[in-house]
């Protein structure tokens, strides 16, 4: 079994640093009978909320690219911060063929009782995002009630016919844009438009 172990801390300070990670990490190797450390991947001074992170980045290339069959942590934590984060790594790390490991959660995807855990991590991913897109459609249902409108821009209110007379003067259409403060394309819709007076358009 060749093993990446992963570690991370949020900074650079030396009291800070990854051996107390680390130690724990290579011994368990060590006592599991035919693993082998094929990596280290360690970020320093990035924060878990992260999704990218140089090393993160490089173990997941690694990967893969079928170079490594496990990967090692010490916490949850240390790997991400974030439950769709992990769900989403592990679940890719399972359909690689790589098995993942958290030494102090006890999540272990080679064993039974570890894949259980997962499981009920993706179970609870899957429910938060079902909560939050609930929440999402009730506050647009709300604003829909209140009288906001969605998915078309709002009607752009002005006078045309000032437009014309502006052009009429002499003005070129980059002065009138700046003087009414319209996009170019909205005055040159403005003189080829039919319609005359205060109008709008989307």
């Amino acid at each position: 079994m060749r093993v990446a172990i992963y570690c991370r801390v949020s900074t650079k300070k030396k009291e800070q640093n990854t051996d107390t990670q680390l130690f724990p990490l290579r011994e368990h190797v060590q006592h599991r009978q035919g693993w082998t450390i094929a990596g280290e991947y360690i970020d320093k001074g990035i924060s878990g909320a992260k999704d990218r992170r140089p090393q993160l980045d490089a173990l997941m290339a690694a990967a893969r690219a079928r170079a490594v069959d496990a990967v090692l942590v010490f916490k949850l934590d240390r790997f991400g911060r974030s439950l769709r984060h992990l769900v989403n790594a592990i679940s890719e790390f399972q359909e690689l063929g790589v098995e993942f490991i958290s030494l102090r959660d006890s999540l272990d995807t080679t064993t039974a009782a570890g894949k259980l855990q997962f499981h009920m991590m993706a179970a609870f991913a899957e429910f938060e995002r079902a909560l939050i897109s609930e929440r999402v459609r009730a506050g647009m249902e709300r604003a829909r009630r209140q009288g906001v409108r969605f998915g078309s821009r709002p009607r752009l209110i002005f006078d045309r016919e000032k437009v014309r007379r502006l052009r009429g003067a002499g003005k070129s259409v980059r002065q009138i844009s700046k003087e009414m403060r319209l996009s170019v394309g909205t005055i040159h819709r403005a003189l080829t438009s039919p319609q005359n007076g205060a109008a709008g358009e989307t």
